[in-house]
């Protein structure tokens, strides 16, 4: 019989060393330049992390923008817009490649700046110095004159709201040659110079007139634009039921205050709205984002509202694979996960967490697979009860309160290896900035459990998904393991795809090289 002990130290020798540290100085693996940005590009906000400066941050994401060839730059900015709906990312990336490449740039703009608010932030990205230049430049300059020419009524009125710049800034830096007498007067309306009037948009006229006499229909116009007059509980019931989905969504608290849900015919217009499936879709909504609706819920908000966020959410993860065999979901739940996920920066703070994402990735999955395993973790795996029929965000906010404590990401898989367990897939979501599992060979300890649970299950998949950008993995890519980063649901479409065998560990940087512009 062969000598076990033997042929376990050759295949630990033949596991990946580990060739780079994390933020505890522990073992890790470091993602090339491509895979860097890539990671960045879904997960980066700008606004500090749990080990992070943002200065720290845009440094690791000008150097690597630099790095990789500008087609994929290019690529990686569409993606982060389109795919993982990220906001000040794909405009810093869209800025670096403005200076590396003005032709890719032209082509790339409009697959990135798709509305007034991405159009402002790629401009005030630009003055800022911080991507290489202070001046707009010929190549920026033509492209955003031109989208304001180009984009609708509605959204330049839409645009409007903001500062920092403010769109009339935007206008006067660009200088744009209206194209119509009607935008000529919407760009003096705009910058604070005299216009015909009657040439604006009759939205925009139909506001003038209610600001100044308060009678008529509620006009349709950003939602901010109408909290500056005196409404009526019969006028914020009009901007309810006009409003678009995320607007709704943003302000269930103040409709309740102004007294919308006191009749029954509204809480059940608002409800229905926030349940609508395609209006979700059209919305390009976080999930986790119905999960801070409803944490934030005001107490005496209708029971049909709660209702209604919970059905909207099963909608939302609708994609989120099953998996035939057996599945075990690994989230992080240790300290460094209770950071916002955009951070601390000035005007963004949210109250959802790394810890919540997990949670969330969590709960979708075992409700899409009944016979699924949730094994959190920090140092160790800790003990919980799920239910599978429970809703998403209920068992997302039993995970989401076990949050604190160290890190140990082999966790979940050394628990298998004790208990002689063999899934089929494995998916842990985490920071990756494990330490508690730091010592014992050249390799991580989640590679080295991984290969033990492989002796069992040689056809098992590993899928880590990396929700923040610190750049390094516990895990190194191969046929049998997928890194992919973010927190939108297009994840669970990669997911699934490795699952079934239909891609391999380059799959979601194909997914972003396959983009054609």
């Amino acid at each position: 019989m062969a000598n076990k002990s033997v042929f376990a130290s050759i295949r630990g020798r033949l596991l990946p060393r580990a060739d780079a540290t994390n933020a505890h100085g522990a073992p890790a693996y470091a993602y090339d330049d491509a895979h860097a940005l890539a990671q960045l590009a879904v997960t980066g906000t700008f606004g500090g992390s749990f080990y992070q400066a943002a200065e720290e941050e845009l440094e690791l994401v000008l150097m690597v923008a630099d790095a990789v060839e500008a087609d994929f730059l290019a690529k990686a900015a569409i993606y982060a817009r389109q795919k993982g709906y990220m906001k000040d990312m794909p405009a810093v990336l869209l800025a670096v490649l403005a200076r590396r490449d003005p032709v890719l740039f032209r082509r790339a703009f409009g697959r990135v700046v798709d509305n007034g608010k991405m159009l402002r932030t790629f401009v005030q990205i630009v003055r800022s110095g911080q991507t290489g230049r202070k001046s707009l430049g010929s190549a920026p300059k033509a492209m955003v004159a031109d989208w304001l020419n180009r984009a609708s009524d509605r959204a330049i009125v839409n645009a409007c709201v903001g500062n920092d710049p403010s769109l009339a800034d935007v206008i006067r830096m660009v200088h744009p040659k209206p194209a119509s007498p009607e935008r000529e007067a919407l760009f003096a309306w705009i910058v604070g110079r005299p216009c015909d009037v009657a040439l604006l948009p009759q939205a925009l006229r139909d506001w003038l007139v209610f600001k100044e006499t308060g009678k008529g229909a509620v006009p349709e116009v950003p939602f901010q634009m109408l909290t500056q007059l005196e409404l009526s509980t019969r006028h914020w019931a009009r901007i309810a039921r006009n409003g678009s989905w995320q607007m709704v969504r943003q302000n269930l608290n103040t409709f309740r205050r102004h007294g919308v849900f006191g009749v029954a015919k509204e809480v059940a217009l608002v409800a229905e709205k926030l349940r609508d499936a395609e209006r979700i879709r059209a919305a390009k909504a976080f999930p986790y984002q119905l999960m801070v609706a409803a944490q934030n819920l005001d107490p005496e908000m209708p029971g049909e509202i709660r209702e209604a966020l919970h059905d909207a959410m099963e909608i939302a993860v609708a994609n989120v694979p099953k998996v035939a065999g057996r599945v075990v979901v690994a989230p992080d739940v240790s300290g460094s996960m209770t950071w916002p996920v955009t951070g601390y920066g000035r005007g963004k703070v949210s109250a959802v967490r790394h810890v919540d994402v997990a949670a969330l990735v969590a709960a979708a999955m075992l409700r899409q697979n009944r016979g699924a395993r949730v094994m959190p973790f920090d140092f160790d795996v800790r003990d919980v009860r799920l239910e599978p029929r429970d809703t998403i965000l209920t068992n997302a906010g039993k995970l989401a309160s076990l949050a604190g404590g160290g890190t140990t990401v082999s966790a979940p898989l050394a628990r298998l290896n004790r208990e002689g367990a063999a899934p089929d897939l494995v998916v842990i979501v985490s920071d990756n900035q494990s330490w508690g599992d730091a010592r014992g060979g050249p390799a991580t300890a989640l590679m080295r459990e991984w290969e033990r649970l492989k002796g069992r299950n040689p056809g098992a998949r590993l899928v880590c998904l990396d929700i923040a950008p610190y750049g390094t993995s516990q895990a190194k890519g191969r046929e049998d393991v997928l890194l992919v980063g973010g927190f939108s649901d297009a994840v669970f479409g990669q997911i699934a795809d490795f699952a079934e065998g239909r891609s391999g560990a380059g799959h979601w940087m194909r997914e972003i090289e396959a983009i054609e512009f």
